[in-house]
């Protein structure tokens, strides 16, 4: 009797130890319970709502490429630089006649901007990593060299060609610029230690940053294009302006962060929160890329731009 009785007490024991581990399991870090097909749910959707971001800015960035390459590209290979002043109507004119060095490097940043757009989001697709390891590797050498070009263009460009600077925005630029240097560094040191996890968050984060300069843009139409919709009367002297100088990649780094927290979390509201934050921003990402694209289309032909 003493035989069963000490086998049935470790088989109750071992029950015990199952049931505590399943509860643990379907436990996340607060403490509190969560229905595994709830939360499956929930990381669907945080899923699916980075899916919809990755290819909204896919496309307005290949857009962008597109509006670089046949704007900036083609007028350094046909010497007609001049062409950039029809900026002139928005109050800029890139191209200086005899500043040589100036406009050399006004035109390596802007094409720079385009090799960005169209090779940085090559080096997020998980595939091509996977089944294209070496272009993924060339890629991204060619990648972080055009990005650490476009910082120190941007620095360049900021407050040496620039006699009278607006203040406010080259120092925009330039913490921009700086985090462009160091996330760059964090890339490259985490790949080089084989750590994938997170070489691919110091990857999107330079990413992010190395568009601002997009985002900024598309931003300012998605707010002209969802105020007058909404009914305001946006104009240039709001305060969005100068906030979104830094907001452009502040923003955009917050809101990454906050995906990263929530994918590593089994908190049903902090995904859905995380990816309804993500499918907020890539919306209105959507309107301003709807309403910024047919107007750089506009330079590209010989009529008066207007905005």
């Amino acid at each position: 009797m003493g035989k069963f009785h000490s086998i049935g007490k470790r088989v109750l024991e071992t029950l015990r130890e199952n049931i505590a581990s399943s509860n643990s399991q379907q436990t996340d870090k607060t403490g509190q319970r969560s229905n595994p097909s709830r939360l499956a749910f929930a990381t669907l959707f945080l899923k699916y709502s980075a899916m919809f971001w990755f290819i909204a800015i896919l496309v307005g960035q290949w857009l962008f490429f597109y509006y670089i390459m046949a704007f900036y590209g083609y007028s350094v290979i046909s010497d007609n630089m001049q062409i950039w002043n029809r900026w002139e109507p928005m109050g800029s004119t890139p191209f200086e006649e005899g500043d040589t060095l100036g406009n050399w490097a006004f035109a390596a940043h802007a094409v720079g901007a385009g090799i960005v757009a169209f090779g940085g989001a090559l080096q997020l697709i998980p595939k091509v990593r996977t089944h294209a390891p070496r272009f993924h590797r060339i890629n991204g050498y060619v990648y972080l060299l055009t990005v650490l070009c476009l910082a120190l263009s941007g620095f360049y460009l900021s407050w040496v060609r620039d006699k009278s600077p607006d203040l406010l925005s080259a120092v925009g630029t330039s913490i921009n610029g700086v985090c462009i240097l160091v996330f760059a560094y964090f890339t490259v040191v985490t790949a080089r230690a084989r750590n994938i996890k997170d070489h691919r968050k110091w990857a999107i984060r330079l990413f992010l940053v190395s568009n601002a300069q997009w985002l900024l843009r598309v931003g300012v139409f998605s707010y002209l294009i969802t105020g007058t919709v909404l009914g305001a009367s946006p104009s240039f002297g709001d305060p969005f302006f100068p906030m979104w100088t830094f907001g452009c990649f502040v923003i955009p780094l917050a809101t990454a962060q906050l995906y990263f927290y929530a994918s590593e979390r089994r908190n049903i509201a902090l995904k859905y929160i995380a990816g309804g934050t993500l499918v907020t921003l890539t919306v209105l990402m959507c309107i301003g890329v709807a309403g910024l694209t047919p107007f750089l289309m506009q330079l590209l032909g010989d009529e008066p731009i207007s905005f």
